[in-house]
């Protein structure tokens, strides 16, 4: 336990000397408004927004742990930005994304965010709970420019800044646990194995795991892993030695995969579950593909890419027209989601003829019952809260688009609703 906490302290502060080191390479003029004038249409602009375009940051993962999400949710992006420049804008400017890959590496991270930090107005993507929590103190004091990740750590909470779209991980894993023990027979005195990252994800995805196994009387068996572990046989075989009924991982798909065909190779034919970063549909290709379909779930902020909406149909018929090559996954939803949400509250700071950060953070508070589409309303009026505490329970289905079909519709456990994250 207290290794545990060392390693966690030691990533916290290595990567926040990350940030003073790209922070004093920048410049160290405030933003208090200098930078601001007013431009076409009387609307007061600042950083990132000029009389003909709005400049947006994506910060993604195309090469390391979450390369496969990190691609669709950058995909869809792109798509929402060609659709709404094709409608006209909004505001009478054009929308411009700029991507940089940093491969789930937090220098790489930290240096393009600092990069384009005095570029943009604010990202509309960035993956990666450690690097944005690092990233958060600048954020809140100096930068001030809106952040919609793609993390879901309760640690990104509280900033009017950096708001997460969906429940926070520990939220999630509740609710998570909360149909294991509705649904997959696990009961009180039972134990739960649950596998997790280091750093921000796993250790805030861990507090929702011991925190219902407190109120259902079970036995939480931790092992903790890091991003470049691939192969769970370890991890496998001290929970199947430990007796576990069910198991709870919080990690990337590859770790999924290889936790679910390790365990159906090897006997331990128990549920697992994940949290929505657990999984890629394209893993059904693969040979953990068909234990996957068998005794794997994972929980989501929203519906699947394939469900049955109008948003939802549309979305799959646009992306396949523009993206053809390329397969469909829960990374879209995510991308469309935090892009649309950005997009209503830039839609919002025009009417209010303020499209400066101070403006866009204002307009994002108005939203209150956003509905991207996707089976879930988004509160985004209280920073201290995430924008919700529903989560959907998702099952690998390679014969459903998508490769995904809801097993649960949106609920929250009652474990959940009492919870503060």
């Amino acid at each position: 336990m207290n290794h545990r906490r060392q390693a966690v302290r030691g990533l916290t502060a290595a990567l926040a000397a990350l940030v003073a080191l790209t922070a004093a390479g920048c410049s160290s003029k405030a933003k208090t408004g200098d930078g601001e004038q007013t431009g076409a249409g009387g609307v007061k602009t600042g950083e990132g927004v000029t009389d003909t375009t709005i400049s947006l940051g994506a910060l993604t993962d195309m090469t390391g742990v979450y390369a496969t999400l990190g691609k669709s949710v950058t995909q869809a992006q792109q798509l929402y930005v060609k659709q709404v420049n094709a409608a006209g804008g909004i505001c009478g400017r054009q929308l411009e994304l700029t991507v940089r890959d940093h491969g789930y590496d937090p220098q790489k991270a930290l240096a393009a965010y600092t990069e384009l930090e005095p570029k943009v107005v604010g990202y509309t993507q960035f993956i990666g709970s450690p690097f944005v929590a690092a990233v958060k103190p600048r954020v809140d004091v100096k930068d001030k420019g809106l952040v919609l990740p793609q993390a879901w750590s309760a640690s990104l909470l509280g900033s009017p800044y950096i708001r997460v779209l969906g429940a926070t991980y520990d939220v999630e894993t509740i609710n998570a646990v909360d149909f294991l023990l509705t649904e997959k027979g696990l009961r009180s005195g039972d134990k739960l194995g649950h596998v997790y990252f280091e750093g921000d994800y796993g250790e805030n995805a861990l507090k929702g795991s011991k925190y219902a196994a407190e109120k259902a009387g079970l036995t939480v068996v931790e092992q903790k892993i890091k991003p470049t572990d691939n192969d769970m046989s370890a991890q496998v075989a001290a929970l199947k030695q430990a007796g576990v009924k069910a198991v709870v991982i919080s990690a990337g798909p590859r770790q999924a995969a290889s936790l679910v065909g390790v365990a159906a190779a090897t006997g331990l034919k128990v549920p697992v579950v994940g949290n929505n970063s657990a999984f890629a549909p394209q893993l059904l290709g693969t040979q953990a593909g068909p234990a996957l379909e068998k005794m794997y779930w994972f929980a989501s902020p929203s519906l699947p890419i394939g469900a049955d909406t109008p948003t939802a149909k549309k979305l799959v018929a646009d992306y396949r027209a523009a993206y053809p090559s390329d397969s469909l996954d829960n990374g879209i939803v995510a991308g469309w989601t935090a892009a649309s949400v950005f997009g209503e509250a830039l839609k919002k700071a025009c009417a209010s003829k303020d499209l400066t950060r101070d403006g866009v953070d204002k307009a994002l508070l108005t939203l209150t019952s956003y509905d991207a589409g996707f089976g879930m309303s988004h509160d985004l009026g209280d920073p201290k809260a995430p924008s919700s505490r529903e989560s959907v329970i998702i099952q690998p289905d390679k014969k459903v688009p998508g490769g995904m079909r809801t097993v649960r519709q949106p609920f929250v456990a009652d474990a959940a609703q009492a919870y503060t994250p």
